[in-house]
């Protein structure tokens, strides 16, 4: 069921965003876009599109914030591959954008999708409410910024060459920014277009970004670079603290189970509505790539 829905919205987001760029400009940064858009999971358009559909909201309208945050994402994605940042050579099993074309080039290109992401995520078509759509720029905006995944991002930076390793309430709190941010917006999108409550999809998402970098983490480990798609046991080789090396790779497992419990729990009051969420947090943990 969650595999086929995850399937489902991948497609669909991928169609959406190819009919956002098909009338561009045949230009390197354009390419470049559709490239980095190109494949991946979709887990973040997912939960936008499931979070819409608990609260009511038809697909026509969550698919613009649903393919927002995946341009987010792959702008993150672009910049994070950057030799001044994590200096890979492979996502998602392909050539990273500056490989593939140069560094200017995976600049312009993330700056490109960033701004498409804010675009797509309050476009008039998401909703004719205007103060819906204020509130999902603004959101979004402090989730993908220096309040969320980019402080998560300096955190990490500046842990690179600090004198000493991170706590795990320092991990805690950098991962929170730098994987979870656009995950909890992503799950809050249906309650925020609804005008509801955001608090249990809140605290579902916090729970699944969590849950989400220490299988990351356990994948850096125990993954194969050609399965996972980008290089792999790069962070013990930096030195780099992670949840595997401060909790140990048994208890990390055990700490994601923990969190897929408390995400899960946190759809009580959606019922059975919610399964599919509840699969998504399941399969985050059990995920290869």
């Amino acid at each position: 069921m969650f595999q086929d829905a995850l399937s489902a919205a991948a497609e669909r987001i991928d169609r959406h965003l190819a009919a956002v760029l098909a009338d561009r400009p045949d230009l390197p940064v354009i390419e470049g876009m559709r490239y980095a858009l190109r494949g991946g999971k979709k887990l973040r358009g997912f939960l936008v599109l499931e979070s819409a559909a608990l609260h009511g909201i038809p697909p026509a309208q969550a698919i613009w914030p649903a393919a927002g945050i995946e341009a987010i994402h792959a702008y993150s994605l672009v910049h994070d591959d950057l030799p001044c940042m994590d200096d890979d050579d492979l996502r998602r099993g392909l050539p990273t954008v500056h490989r593939k074309w140069d560094d200017g080039t995976a600049v312009l290109v993330g700056d490109a999708l960033q701004a498409l992401g804010i675009e797509l995520a309050c476009h008039e078509a998401a909703s004719t409410e205007p103060a819906v759509r204020a509130d999902l720029a603004l959101s979004l905006v402090r989730a993908a910024g220096a309040e969320g995944m980019v402080l998560g991002q300096a955190l990490d930076m500046a842990a690179e060459t600090a004198e000493r390793q991170l706590t795990l309430d320092e991990i805690t709190a950098l991962q929170s920014g730098k994987t979870g941010a656009l995950i909890v917006w992503a799950a809050e999108v249906g309650a925020r277009m609804a005008q509801a409550d955001i608090t249990p999809l809140r605290r579902y998402a916090e729970a699944l970004g969590l849950a989400f970098q220490i299988a990351d983490d356990i994948l850096d480990v125990e993954g194969d670079a050609a399965e996972v798609g980008k290089a792999v046991r790069k962070d013990a080789e930096a030195g780099k603290a992670t949840f595997v090396s401060l909790l140990g790779l048994d208890e990390a497992k055990r700490r994601a189970d923990a969190l897929v419990t408390e995400a899960c729990d946190a759809l009580s009051s959606y019922g059975d509505e919610a399964e599919t969420l509840k699969q998504a947090a399941r399969f985050v943990i059990a995920r290869r790539n």
